[in-house]
């Protein structure tokens, strides 16, 4: 079965679509550059998606230990965004938010088959077979696809990158910390490429640089076409690993090493596109999964990796387009990594399944730095694993009242009282204001009110809530001879 067979009888033959291309999807992918819903060339994208990488990492956001210059000067060329949200303060669930444009409990990945926030390797869970991935849908529209680097929504063949709309795939399966030295039950740390393991363990001194290679390669290749790239970095996710051209190099130990070298990797990206003409007919874009460690910044935030503090879940992201993301310009309206689904496939003149709810917004208005552009959310909503924890609408986030609120890896959960925080005032969380404006509380509770019923909360399943794939018998694959 061909891939355009497979997507289609995800849709069924009752699915409809919405947007200018509706029927686009339905119809023969055309070759060449092809042609947007307006009528110009489609554009290429590339998704550059570090792991754990801190909101104060980069210098567009403030870093005076990295050295970033491409970054810089990629954030001179376009546009910074200073609210953008990943929708998990860890891997898996985020991931899952950027492929299918949903919070990540409404397509089930909230949690693993063992309850864990994360998938292990053999887990029997991942991203499910039905579910319709940015890359289907811009695949479908005549794009070459690529995912170069780390997948994390499933190790099993039925959930990996080339079973959800990748031509190819070149990476590691899931986090890097997860080999047999942590756990005896876990294999060697495999590099695959496709489904097929090619090195285990992988030397991941090595590993960004490999990285970069296949990204460059993958645009020259396709240059003459729409091309679709997908580069979830492995790092800075610990353990930490810098090439050896890096190595000492920085003023902030292996940390700073391994940031530099990202910095590095996205100025070749850089670079080939300029090399090749293709800067004006590429969208870039830049950021992360979820906010840093402690062995980066997420100032001026509270919080880092794994909470629903600011500092867990905003990141970093800088877009560049010449000659259609105004250069060194600043948005400061609420966006997510699930607002590029739609954004992408609308720019690609594409249209959306209209079975299932896509909790992304078309963000392209910002994008483009257009007069009067707002943000088209009226509430961004923070789980933790599948609690519902806080929510934001403009300026104001409120933490929800809990009887048992969880937070750490396996903390004890507390009561907690509720919150009210003006972010524009108080971005580091600090100044509780609930009793000043129970009018803003009581607006904010019911817009939680909304996502209890429809994606869900603790364990109360939502309207609208999806199922993750599972296998029966998950057993791990084979290494290439």
């Amino acid at each position: 079965m061909t891939q355009r067979t497979s997507i289609h009888h995800k849709r069924r033959d009752f699915l409809k679509f919405m947007g200018c291309g509706a029927l686009s999807l339905a119809l023969p992918a055309c070759g060449g550059k092809g042609e947007s819903e307006a009528g110009k060339p489609r554009p290429n994208f590339i998704i550059i998606f570090c792991d754990d990488l801190g909101y104060a990492d980069i210098g567009p956001f403030g870093s005076e230990v990295n050295r970033t210059p491409h970054l810089d000067r990629m954030a001179e060329e376009g546009m910074r965004f200073s609210d953008f949200y990943a929708t998990s303060g860890v891997c898996t669930p985020s991931r899952a938010s950027l492929m299918t444009g949903c919070y990540p409990r409404r397509v089930g990945l909230h949690v693993s088959a063992a309850n864990e926030w994360v998938l292990f390797p053999y887990d029997r869970a991942g991203l499910h077979a039905d579910e319709i991935t940015i890359a289907e849908l811009l695949k479908d529209r005549g794009y070459a696809t690529a995912c170069i680097g780390k997948w994390h929504l499933g190790d099993q063949p039925p959930f990996l990158p080339t079973r959800h709309g990748f031509d190819s795939y070149f990476g590691i399966p899931y986090s890097n910390d997860m080999g047999a030295d942590r756990s005896k039950i876990n294999p060697p740390l495999p590099l695959l490429r496709n489904m097929e393991i090619i090195e285990a363990p992988v030397d991941q001194s090595t590993i960004t640089r490999r990285y970069t290679e296949e990204a460059v390669r993958f645009i020259t290749e396709n240059r003459d076409r729409p091309f679709f790239l997908y580069l979830p970095h492995t790092m800075p996710h610990f353990p930490l690993h810098a090439g050896e051209a890096f190595q000492g190099k920085s003023s902030n130990g292996t940390y700073g090493d391994v940031i530099e070298e990202l910095d590095w990797s996205t100025g070749e990206i850089l670079d080939c596109l300029r090399g090749l003409g293709l800067d004006e007919s590429t969208l870039v874009i830049f950021t992360s999964d979820n906010g840093g460690t402690r062995r980066g910044s997420n100032a001026p935030f509270s919080g880092g990796k794994g909470s629903t503090m600011e500092g867990g879940m905003r990141i970093p992201c800088v877009m560049r387009w010449p000659g259609t993301v105004p250069p060194s310009t600043e948005c400061s309206d609420l966006a997510t990594t699930m607002d590029l689904l739609p954004t992408l496939v609308r720019m690609a003149g594409g249209g959306f399944p209209m079975d299932r709810v896509i909790d992304g917004k078309d963000i392209g208005p910002l994008i483009r730095g257009e007069a009067g552009a707002k943000s088209p959310h009226q509430a961004f909503y923070y789980y933790y694993m599948e609690q519902l924890q806080a929510v934001r609408s403009g300026r104001w986030k409120y933490h929800l009242p809990m009887d048992d609120k969880r937070t750490g890896w396996h903390g004890k959960p507390f009561a907690f009282s509720g919150a009210l925080y003006d972010l524009d005032e108080d971005p580091a969380e600090k100044k509780d204001t609930k009793n000043e404006h129970p009018d803003v509380v009581a607006r904010l509770i019911e817009l939680a009110e909304w996502a209890r019923r429809d994606i869900g909360d603790a364990q109360n399943d939502g309207a609208n809530q999806r199922r993750a794939g599972y296998v029966s018998d998950p057993a791990p694959l084979t290494l290439k001879q």
